[in-house]
């Protein structure tokens, strides 16, 4: 006789691993903050009209820019750091890879940075995500399991190729392109008005060579998008609405608030639009019932982001 489904106990775990991955996003936040206490990105003017002074800060964006630094994902043209006559004498003197504020192959670090976060590598930052939302994936995966929560209920229709088969893989990549031409768009929007739009994380999280880009592509970003979309979709969505007749719209909303406090790295703006997102996710996971299609949507948005934004250096706004 089968185990009837433990949906409280499933709940209790769901909710516990929720308040832990909360508090490591204020952690999060705090690490990545700006610190000059703006929009990293500082494109808008002042009040009056006039652009606003430069800092250093935005100096070594503007010379960025213009620089090109290799990566070892793309070759911009341009004027190297050295050929600048903006760089400094004690520049000059810290200019060695991979220290100092002009960063790896005499290249300007990325004025969006933190130097908090500077004190942990690109390398150590993908294993800290990794490691941690994997853990988090494994705990819930297993609470699922011992507490007998039907597959079904998670959004995983074993045979049904509209939940685990190629039509699922392909409505995924389509919601996922379509979500991150208007998250980009939600971007520029926030970003003309003034609005903090912190892209700190993301310029810490991007890597400097291929095989750094293979494992973020590869490793890191699939990781972060089944844990994010396992637990804020297919368990406070899915098993919830299942196990509690709670309306899934309802809940819709309620796990898109919590998606949009665990992104709270990204600043008030970023805050905003994730949960905007987070909504159009719940939104496809109630209409499609497919786990799959949902955790694809999310790492092509991720995967844009990082390829167009990082990689190949395309500004939106």
């Amino acid at each position: 006789m089968a185990t009837p489904p433990q949906y409280e106990s499933f709940a209790a775990v769901t909710m516990l691993v929720l308040g832990l991955l909360v508090l490591l996003a204020r952690a999060s936040a705090a690490m990545f903050d700006d610190p000059d206490g703006g929009d990293d990105r500082d494109r808008s003017p002042d009040r009056d009209g006039e652009p606003r002074p430069e800092t250093p800060a935005t100096g070594a964006a503007r010379i960025e820019r213009r620089a090109g630094a290799s990566d070892g994902w793309n070759d911009p043209p341009g004027v190297t750091v050295e050929d600048d006559p903006a760089k400094s004498a004690r520049a000059r003197d810290e200019d060695t890879p991979g220290d100092g504020p002009w960063g790896p192959n005499g290249a300007e670090v990325d004025a969006r940075r933190s130097p908090a976060a500077d004190a942990l590598s690109t390398g150590a930052l993908l294993a800290n995500v990794a490691v941690s939302q994997g853990f988090f994936g494994v705990v819930v995966i297993g609470a699922a399991w011992f507490a007998s929560i039907p597959p079904a209920d998670l959004g995983v229709a074993v045979g049904d190729p509209w939940s685990v088969g190629p039509p699922a893989l392909a409505a995924g990549a389509a919601v996922g392109v379509a979500l991150y031409v208007a998250n980009e768009l939600s971007a520029s929007v926030l970003d003309s008005t003034g609005v903090d739009y912190s892209e700190s994380l993301r310029a810490h999280l991007a890597p400097e060579t291929l095989r750094g880009w293979a494992v973020l592509l590869g490793v890191v970003l699939p990781i972060i998008a089944g844990f994010e979309e396992l637990l804020f979709r297919a368990a406070l969505v899915g098993a919830f609405a299942a196990g509690f007749g709670v309306s899934p719209w309802a809940l819709a909303i309620a796990s898109s608030v919590a998606f949009a406090v665990g992104h709270g790295a990204q600043g008030p703006g970023g805050v905003a639009v994730t949960g905007v997102l987070g909504f159009a996710l719940a939104a496809a996971f109630v209409l499609t019932g497919s786990l799959l299609v949902v955790v694809v949507a999310h790492y092509l948005i991720n995967a844009l982001e990082f390829v167009i934004h990082e990689g190949l250096g395309v500004e939106w706004a």
